[in-house]
């Protein structure tokens, strides 16, 4: 049986501190990034196949439950509960807990998911003891981070030896945005300003720092602790429609495709 966690999940309310501050209105510009994040009209789910797809990959390494002993599966950065909520339909058994440090997020993700709590990504944050997670899933967060690095280290701290990662992110190195830096455009995915939109196609700021290619993702996680079992590929849901067939068509090379999907566990030391 998987240890517990160091602060056992209950309702947010009991474990949140007060609410934060209300979010500035979506014409307002944020003043930091903390602001940025709590604003409700920016998007904290990703898109529902991509997340089913991560799920299955994570339910096939998990296996069943046998014995009545389920996994603890903690969703890092779970945003509304969308992700989450998806997942149980084929994580069925196992211990689904979702985590985020945005107080809105957190409020929309109790509706959705039984567990939720808040935690950071640094310094020991996540309330959680050390090794006592099976599984991660880490839903196209680390591209947001200032500090991917701690974040690795904290989700290190939290899963046991040989534990699951299941990351996502865009790929930067995805088909199109090969086609667009040839052509001198901003690719889809990176942004210069929290403000607006400037040199890329899209419409919609969503707080992307950090991009990666597939080789990149590897060797970071390798870097980390982690031995990357797997890297797939997933569609990205606003590839103009015409497009679909052939963004989903460069899935089968994961890094021409829009989204990176890596399956990584923790090295046993």
């Amino acid at each position: 049986m998987t240890p517990p966690p160091a602060t056992p999940p209950a309702s947010p309310p009991s474990l949140s501190p007060a609410p934060a501050p209300p979010p500035p209105s979506p014409h307002q510009p944020p003043s930091s990034l903390r602001d940025f994040y709590e604003n409700p009209d920016v998007p904290v789910a990703s898109g529902d196949a991509r997340s089913l797809k991560q799920a299955r990959l994570l339910a096939r390494a998990l296996g069943p439950v046998r014995g009545g002993t389920a996994a603890t599966v903690l969703d890092i950065g779970c945003g509304d509960g969308t992700a989450a909520a998806t997942a149980t339909q084929v994580l069925a058994g196992h211990r689904l807990v979702g985590v985020d440090w945005s107080q809105d997020a957190l409020r929309r993700a109790a509706h959705r998911i039984p567990h939720a709590v808040r935690g950071e990504l640094t310094d020991g944050g996540l309330p959680f003891a050390a090794g006592s997670a099976d599984a991660v899933l880490f839903s196209e967060v680390v591209e947001h981070l200032v500090d991917p690095d701690a974040a690795l280290d904290e989700l290190h701290r939290v899963l046991r030896p040989g534990g699951h990662l299941m990351l996502s992110t865009p790929n930067l190195a995805a088909w199109y945005n090969r086609g667009l830096l040839l052509a001198g455009v901003q690719p889809v995915f990176s942004e210069v300003s929290l403000r607006g939109i400037h040199g890329r196609p899209g419409s919609q700021v969503v707080g992307h720092l950090r991009l990666y290619t597939a080789r990149a993702l590897r060797g970071f996680l390798t870097s980390s602790g982690f031995d990357v079992v797997r890297i797939a590929g997933a569609p990205y849901h606003d590839v103009p429609r015409p497009l679909r067939p052939l963004d989903r068509a460069a899935c089968h090379l994961p890094s021409l495709a829009s989204i990176l999907l890596v399956h990584a566990r923790r090295r046993r030391e």
